[in-house]
């Protein structure tokens, strides 16, 4: 997997780095610049914008230190920047060395800095090899190190698991992932494969994923603590075909990252053990981990399955599959009735179409909860939008022949009525989030690479003092 990134051990060794905002005719300057950086600065066409860098000399001509501009400070109630780690282009265009923040102007939020300089070093070099930029930053004063190492491992971890293809991120592999997450953090693992689903009473996991040259699973963590139960379930269709309704080349070109809701939960895991976090609750994750694949034994479009719940889902499409392994797996996870439980999935494009790539929504009862999750996001750049379970289209997912009907005809609020599904396999647990993640960056943007990112950790983690109250 992709090396962690650090920070800088020793300022004393490190170059100055000085963020600037503009001003009325140029930049707005801190009285202890150099006034040969300010000549120099302004020779350049410095002005302070965001996301400018001006490297300048000392006396002798070697490099002494370097301008970046922040752009104007916005209060909380605007509209949000541009770019969400304001200094992730410093850290791409910056020249090899140590480097620490010379001030930090008046509303600038430097653990946020800190966290997108380590989050521009990620570089998926697994297959090709790519250079992660050379620049270093010291820990910013009064900024917690491990709190920064520790949202960058869970990032990584799970831009890596939807970043490799199906090839080598199989079932099996992605159960590989997540044992070898568990020895890191002492946690237990147990997992249920293949016809074993079925004598224990996962049926549609087992339906979904038993045409997979890999056998379907449920993996299931337990990390040790005591306290409130956290439940995280994350699809981890680890490539998906559409089944015998087989989607188009064009839609399936991306479905490696159909297990993002799993690399998205893991990942989150990963940085709620390095915190501690996990000591104060009992943190369990879920995985149905299955390969919707074609062949003679696949599930098929009109077949009427029985789930754990006992509810019945007719099939009215086998591309509609992630809500179809998320409810065994919900129904398990409520069993042992949760303070919270949250499913994260790749799930609805009806969801892109609303939101776009960019804001996952998220479906929850609980207004205190939701308003949570929602300022959490906001306040640590990781944008969330809650959207309705909105009960008159419960009909829409009732056919006639069965208790449910896993894809609704009609074209209207696919992610509504997905949700919807998901919930009837909660219907005993008072606290219950589903988010509907894109968990891709579709162009480079400082800070995010193109390809698997992660989406709604951060809301979370930042969200739990006040959800598991």
């Amino acid at each position: 997997m992709t090396p962690l990134p650090a920070f800088a051990p020793d300022p004393s060794r490190s170059l100055p780095l000085w963020l600037l905002r503009p001003g009325g005719d140029g930049p707005d300057w801190p009285e202890a610049i150099p006034a040969t950086a300010r000549t120099w600065a302004r020779a350049q066409g410095f002005a302070g914008k965001p996301g400018q860098v001006c490297v300048y000399p000392g006396p002798d001509g070697a490099l002494s230190g370097a301008l970046f501009g922040i752009g104007a400070e916005r209060s909380t109630s605007a509209r949000p920047a541009r770019e969400r780690y304001p200094l992730a282009k410093a850290a791409e265009a910056l020249p090899a060395g140590d480097w620490y923040l010379a001030n930090t102007p008046e509303g600038f939020d430097a653990a946020l800095g800190a966290l997108g300089w380590l989050f521009a070093q990620y570089r998926f070099a697994r297959y090709k090899k790519a250079e992660a930029p050379a620049a270093r930053l010291v820990c910013p004063a009064g900024v917690d190190a491990e709190r920064i190492l520790a949202l960058v491992a869970g990032e990584y971890l799970a831009r890596d698991l939807i970043n490799t293809p199906a090839s080598d991120m199989g079932p099996e592999d992605l159960e590989n992932a997540a044992s070898e997450l568990a020895a890191r953090h002492g946690a237990e693992i147990s997992v249920i494969r293949g016809d074993d689903l079925l004598s224990q009473n996962f049926p549609m996991i087992h339906a979904v994923g038993r045409a997979g040259v890999q056998p379907p699973r449920l993996i299931d963590l337990r990390f040790p603590g005591e306290g409130p139960m956290l439940t995280l379930v994350g699809k981890g269709v680890c490539f998906d075909t559409g089944g015998l309704d087989i989607k188009p080349p064009s839609s399936m070109a991306l479905m490696k990252k159909d297990m993002g809701g799993a690399a998205n939960v893991l990942g989150l895991a990963e940085t709620l053990a390095r915190l501690g976090l996990t000591r104060g609750m009992r943190l369990r994750v879920l995985i149905p981990a299955v390969e919707n694949a074609i062949a003679g034994n696949a599930f098929r479009p009109g077949d009427i399955l029985t789930s754990r719940k006992g509810l019945t889902v007719e099939v009215n499409n086998t591309d509609a599959e992630g809500r179809l392994v998320l409810a065994d797996a919900l129904a398990f996870a409520e069993e042992e009735g949760p303070a919270l439980l949250i499913s994260m999935a790749t799930l609805t494009g009806a969801a892109r179409v609303a939101l776009g790539p960019d804001l996952p929504p998220f479906f929850c009862d609980d207004d205190r909860l939701a308003d949570a999750l929602s300022r959490a996001g906001r306040d640590h750049a990781d944008p969330v939008w809650r959207m309705p379970f909105w009960e008159p289209y419960e009909a829409m997912i009732e056919p006639a022949i069965a208790d449910l009907d896993n894809a609704p005809g009609g074209g209207f609020a696919g992610a509504i009525t997905a949700a919807l599904f998901l919930r009837r396999f909660t219907a005993e647990t008072t606290r219950y989030v589903h988010f509907d993640i894109y968990g891709w960056q579709p162009s480079a943007a400082p800070g995010r690479s193109k390809g698997g990112t992660g989406q709604a950790m951060r809301a979370i983690l930042n969200a739990l003092p006040e959800a598991l109250e």
